[in-house]
């Protein structure tokens, strides 16, 4: 009998030692090494050859190109996201805390590919009790689902190559493990040897493969790094708390564009899809208010209209706070700093409070703009022309930036009744707005405020 072999193994990175360290080598985590036992591998065993490739090189100019039929999940703003739809063969990973609802996403995207295809879902969290109570909740009727209640890797493998589904649906991968190695479910070793072998099934017989992960309190997915690199696409399903809206968001995606988003409303009967995602960022204020701005960003191939609010206030304390919600902080106290130089705006004894409303993440420089006009009409207590949007980059010269997609974006405002628009001078696309264009940040505020 082959002698077992000890192993450390850090649960962040996943690299290996043959002893304990306080702190892992390569990724420089402390008390992030637990003991693994794995057993070697027998001559007849997949372990090892689930990686290897049989088929032979070929040139490229030969290889045989088709056309690829995406499948539809039935649920349009999901389809959005991964680029029209599913490519047969392709490794889908979902993340998402938990509660958020990944599992209803998964199900009733499952009832939309059951119209078409045959579909296999692995809960290795519920029973299948469980799943079926959720089916009946959701109103979805008698489809070809079906259900199989393991976690045992070997046995899915066995199951798949029996039932020969089109679609394999995995909830979650953190479940699962596998005989050949001994140590624990959810363990970076698991995690990784599963997800291998599960995509490398998917890509030989043309499944296309659904993943749920679990994330961390850092908000990654939980395992290793190596995970998203395996699959195709990344998805993250993301909500506040206490919102009924949640967003999935593409972070990967080797079939279509990344970053862009679909909006969904959890209701009783499961996720909705919200055709029209502007108007559920835009506050109703009767009139125009201070420290108020809507911006035209950009989400993938869509334009999205959200409401960059922001609050300032004197401050009580030696080092006034920067708060920032939806934007990155960093970035927040660059914009201050060309306030201060550029806009003759003096914020240093000020708290400036920041929020982009609707729990909407926007991360383009082409919000620079906007943030600023919003800070500098909350100091003045001064609120900015009734029915205009502002979008541009502002450089540390306090010169305004062209940016990308300023026609999908005057298009969003138009369809919403803007009728104003400020942005950076350059190519100034042909719209029905009244354009401001702006070449310094001193010109956008004379603009944006009328004087």
């Amino acid at each position: 009998m082959s002698r077992e072999r000890s192993l450390y193994v850090c649960q962040t990175c996943g690299a290996s030692s043959p002893k304990w360290m306080g702190r892992c080598g390569e990724c420089g985590a402390w008390n992030s090494l637990v003991e693994e036992r794995a057993a070697p591998a027998s001559k007849g065993s997949r372990g090892s050859s689930a990686y290897a490739v049989a088929s032979p090189p070929q040139r490229l100019a030969a290889v045989p190109i088709t056309t690829i039929r995406r499948q539809s999940t039935g649920l349009q703003e999901l389809d959005r996201v991964l680029g029209g739809g599913i490519v047969p063969g392709a490794a889908i990973l979902l993340g998402g805390e938990p509660g958020i609802g990944k599992s209803t996403l998964l199900l009733q995207g499952a009832a939309g590919m059951a119209q078409n295809d045959s579909v296999l879902y692995v809960t290795g969290e519920e029973s299948a009790a469980q799943l079926a109570l959720r089916a009946q909740r959701l109103g979805i009727g008698d489809l070809a689902i079906e259900v199989l209640a393991e976690n045992h890797l070997e046995s899915i493998e066995a199951q798949t190559a029996q039932q020969r589904p089109r679609v394999l649906l995995i909830d979650s991968i953190q479940t699962l493990f596998s005989e050949n190695l001994q140590s624990a479910p959810g363990s970076v070793a698991q995690v990784r040897e599963c997800a291998a072998r599960l995509v490398r099934l998917a890509k030989t017989q043309d499944i296309s493969l659904w993943m749920v992960g679990h994330v961390t309190k850092e908000g990654a997915i939980a395992g290793p790094r190596v995970l998203e690199h395996m699959v195709d696409t990344v998805l993250y399903f993301e909500g506040e708390a206490g919102s009924p809206y949640r967003i999935v968001r593409a972070i990967k995606n080797r079939f279509g564009a990344a970053n862009e988003l679909g909006v969904f409303e959890m209701q009783e009967k499961g996720l909705e899809e919200i055709s029209n995602p502007s108007r559920l960022f835009l506050s109703q204020h009767q009139r125009p208010v201070p420290g108020s701005i809507v911006l035209p960003t950009q989400e993938g191939s869509r334009s999205l209209l959200v409401e960059v609010q922001a609050l300032v206030t004197p401050s009580p304390l030696a080092n006034p706070r920067r708060v920032a919600l939806g934007l990155d902080p960093n970035r927040l106290s660059l914009l201050l700093a060309i306030l201060h130089r550029h806009g003759g705006s003096f914020l240093f004894d000020q708290d400036v409070f920041v929020n982009i409303a609707g729990g909407v993440r926007v991360l383009e420089p082409a919000a620079d703009l906007a943030v600023a006009l919003a800070v500098l009409s909350a100091f003045r207590n001064e609120p900015v022309e009734e029915g205009l949007v502002a979008f541009g980059e502002l450089g540390l010269a306090g010169e305004l930036r062209p940016v990308a997609h300023a026609e999908s974006r005057l298009r969003e405002s138009e369809k919403l009744g803007f009728e104003h628009a400020v942005l950076p001078q350059g190519k100034i696309p042909s719209s029905a707005i009244r354009l401001h264009s702006a070449r310094s940040l001193a010109d956008a505020v004379q603009s944006a405020f009328g004087h």
